[in-house]
């Protein structure tokens, strides 16, 4: 049996770091790359960050939402349609 497992390098995923993307409708930016998996971790940029529970489940502060993206489908053997319905922005982040 062939394997059919699509060739990924995390070290050309973490040139994504800094990029902002659309995802579901959102623009979100690309912190972070991670090596299990592999997926990718987006900031939501929003107006109106999430309200961000405690330990106990009270509301103590608003942070932005984040979204972690699997690379690859639950099998591996291509990409998840959740990371190739990312619409990549024309733009970077001063920080990047």
């Amino acid at each position: 049996m062939e394997n059919t497992e699509p060739n990924i390098a995390v070290s050309e995923l973490r040139g994504l770091i800094g990029s902002y993307v659309r995802h579901d409708g959102v623009r979100c930016e690309v912190v972070e790359v991670l090596e299990d998996g592999p997926a990718i971790v987006l900031h939501e940029c929003l107006d109106h960050p999430a309200i961000q529970a405690d330990q106990h489940g009270e509301a103590h502060r608003r942070v932005p939402s984040m979204i972690t993206v699997p690379i690859l489908s639950p099998d591996g053997s291509q990409l998840s349609a959740a990371f190739l319905q990312l619409d990549l922005l024309d733009e970077r982040s001063s920080t990047g």
